[in-house]
Parts: C-alpha cells; sequence; structure tokens
C-alpha cells in the first residue's frame, strides 16, 4: 500500500511526487463540498470538479512556472472496467491565463463528510515517474486512476465507509483540488491499494 498522504506530502510535494485510489458511482456539482481543505466549487466546472486556492507556484530549471491549485480545474474522464477495480483519467485542466507543467504524479486520496476527513491511505503512485508537462491554457494533462471495488477486500480489515469524492493535490503544491465522486473505500488497512495513480501526461487534444 502507498504511503498515507498526511505521512509523506511534505517531502514529496517538492518532487513532484504523491498519490492515492477506490471505486464508486459518477456525482453532480451540485451535491455540497466537504469544507476543509477544499476550495469553493467552480462555478462553470461541470459535474464532479472543482478548483481551489494555492500559493504562488514556484518556477522550474527550465523557467516553466509549475501549474499552481487556482490555474487547474480537476475532473474525471470515462471509466473502464478492470478486473476488480475501474481504470479512470484524472483530468487537470489549466483554466489559468498563462503556460505552466505539472511534473511527475499527483496525490489523491478519498474523503468523506461535510469536513472533507480522508478515508484510508492515499493512493500508491504506479509505474514510473514521467517528466514535466507543459500546458497552456486550456490544454489538460490526466493521469490514470485505479479504484479497486473494496468489497473484494476483507471486511474487517477494510473497514467499508461511504466517500464523497477525491482530495487531489496537484505534483509541487500544497493546496488541494476537490472532486466529487461518490461511492465506497476503505477506512482500515486494507490487503492491497485500494487507489494507484500512475504520472502525468498530457491529454490530446481532439
Amino acid at each position: 500500500m502507498g504511503n498515507h498522504w498526511r505521512a509523506v506530502a511534505c517531502g514529496l510535494v517538492a518532487a513532484g511526487l504523491v498519490s492515492s485510489a477506490a471505486a464508486c458511482t459518477g456525482s453532480t456539482s451540485s451535491t455540497p463540498e466537504p469544507s476543509t481543505g477544499m476550495g469553493p466549487t467552480s462555478a462553470d466546472s461541470g459535474p464532479a470538479t472543482s478548483v481551489a486556492t494555492s500559493a504562488a507556484a514556484p518556477t522550474s530549471a527550465g523557467g516553466v512556472p509549475n501549474c499552481g491549485t487556482d490555474e487547474l480545474r480537476g475532473s474525471l474522464g470515462a471509466a473502464e472496467g478492470a478486473a476488480g477495480s475501474v481504470i479512470q483519467p484524472l483530468v487537470l485542466t489549466n483554466v489559468g491565463a498563462r503556460a505552466c507543467e505539472l511534473p511527475g504524479f499527483p496525490g489523491v486520496s478519498y474523503v468523506a463528510g461535510d469536513d472533507g476527513h480522508q478515508v484510508g491511505p492515499a493512493a500508491a503512485m504506479s509505474g514510473p515517474r514521467g517528466g514535466e508537462v507543459v500546458l497552456k491554457p486550456g490544454a489538460a494533462a490526466s493521469a490514470q486512476l485505479q479504484l479497486v471495488n473494496v468489497a473484494n477486500f476483507d471486511a474487517a480489515a477494510c473497514q467499508p465507509t461511504p466517500v464523497r469524492g477525491l482530495r487531489v493535490y496537484p505534483p509541487g503544491d500544497t493546496a488541494s483540488l476537490y472532486v466529487e465522486r461518490a461511492g465506497t473505500g476503505c477506512a482500515g488497512t486494507a490487503p492491497g491499494n485500494q487507489l494507484s495513480v500512475q504520472t502525468l501526461q498530457p491529454t490530446p487534444t481532439r
């Protein structure tokens, strides 16, 4: 299982390496968003999207600034079934006015309740870390997110718990996005990863 996000966030943020995962059903942006650690829901974000505020983003060695959380909108792409899990792209879109970059893995975890508390460990990082993805305004990057059906885990170890969505930390930032996605996560220690996430890659334009 991947390290718990709260235990590793500070150490991984500088390198842009963090993660988390699970399975559930879609929801709409009209559902009240958990308050703690979450920003206000964007008026034009549509279903399963949200924007939060972040501090000034650092600049990479190449001179391109990291994308700050307030420059991004989070959403989920179409889900595909897999053995005992669902694969779904986590999409981060540059809604700012400048080009910026996203390096490596996002941090992802389940959240629940009106206070937005985390449910279970953050997503495990899966596969190699990719390079920096430069996003022009309106462009997007995506990371494949695997959400395991936690009903496959021993219930006593998993402690199945309803969740409201995902807390997402863009690489290199300590402020988070909230992406709505109702479902079930493990509040306990499951015998496997409930969530796993791959590195961010450019999303092809259509």
